[in-house]
């Protein structure tokens, strides 16, 4: 299915299934409150924006390489996600930290950041996202080892449930061969 022809079938579905004006009325609310006469149509636009990562290929973010210029780790933090719990619909925010080391390639920054947004503009659960996003650099980049660390908070935990406001996942992939004392040592420095 082309990426066109995913979004429309995701509108049509998403007009047929999801009735926003059916929730607010079940919530008591009155449809005709200035301040809700626009809520459905914002809230089908947020929701093709939360995932619009399926709308995303991996290999066509990681197509364009350059000859890597330095064979040593490779490390692009704290680039910012926001994704959709699959359990409960709503979000996890956080951080991911590529780390890799690359054979001859290398792709640039802005890459990095749309692979995370591909694989976290998704239902999603954190430890699959962190594997896919491995996954991706091993398969496009093929790189001598790759490290990616995933850190979040999730708001499942934080407005329900446990209530846990301060409380992070920690989640990581890796795949060959990466010195993870150079990685820590660096990161720990700043660098």
């Amino acid at each position: 299915m082309s990426k066109d022809t995913h979004v429309s079938q995701f509108k049509r579905d998403w007009e047929e299934k999801v009735s926003i004006p059916n929730l607010l009325l079940q919530l008591g609310e009155d449809l005709d409150r200035e301040g809700l006469q626009e809520t459905p149509d914002r809230v089908a636009r947020a929701w093709k924006e939360f995932l619009s990562g399926y709308t995303m290929d991996a290999s066509e973010i990681l197509d364009k390489t350059f000859d890597a210029e330095g064979s040593g780790l490779q490390i692009c933090k704290d680039i910012e996600f926001t994704s959709l719990c699959e359990h409960h619909l709503l979000a996890f925010l956080g951080t991911v930290t590529i780390a890799y080391v690359p054979d001859g390639r290398v792709c640039g920054l802005s890459k990095l950041a749309r692979l995370v947004e591909c694989y976290g503009r998704r239902l999603q659960i954190q430890e699959r996202m962190t594997q896919q996003i491995a996954d991706a650099i091993q398969e496009h980049l093929k790189p001598k080892g790759v490290f990616v660390k995933v850190q979040a908070k999730h708001l499942c935990c934080v407005g329900r449930g446990v209530k846990q406001g301060t409380m992070d996942f920690v989640t990581s992939a890796m795949h060959g061969k990466i010195d993870l004392n150079q990685y820590n040592t660096m990161l720990m420095k700043g660098i």
